[in-house]
């Protein structure tokens, strides 16, 4: 987020918002909603506004469901 501010004030080539929410996916959803208002960057779009922090809270429910399921994980 804090790339794409600076690189939005400067008007140079911006990071394409599909890639803002692929990261979020695959587990950047805190850093993402910090960034965006630390930076004050995307709040406007509802989106982004509504979208991260769903992600977030659905990647949280994800991991507090695996850490509390019967399932046994075990890593090599």
């Amino acid at each position: 987020m804090g790339i794409d501010k600076r690189k939005a004030q400067r008007s140079a080539y911006r990071i394409p918002e599909a890639t803002l929410f692929t990261i979020a996916l695959m587990g950047g959803s805190l850093g993402s909603v910090i960034g965006m208002y630390t930076f004050r960057h995307k709040t406007k779009h509802w989106y982004f506004k509504f979208g991260m922090p769903i992600i977030l809270l659905l990647q949280v429910a994800l991991v507090v469901l695996l850490l509390f399921s019967p399932l046994e994980f075990k890593f090599i």
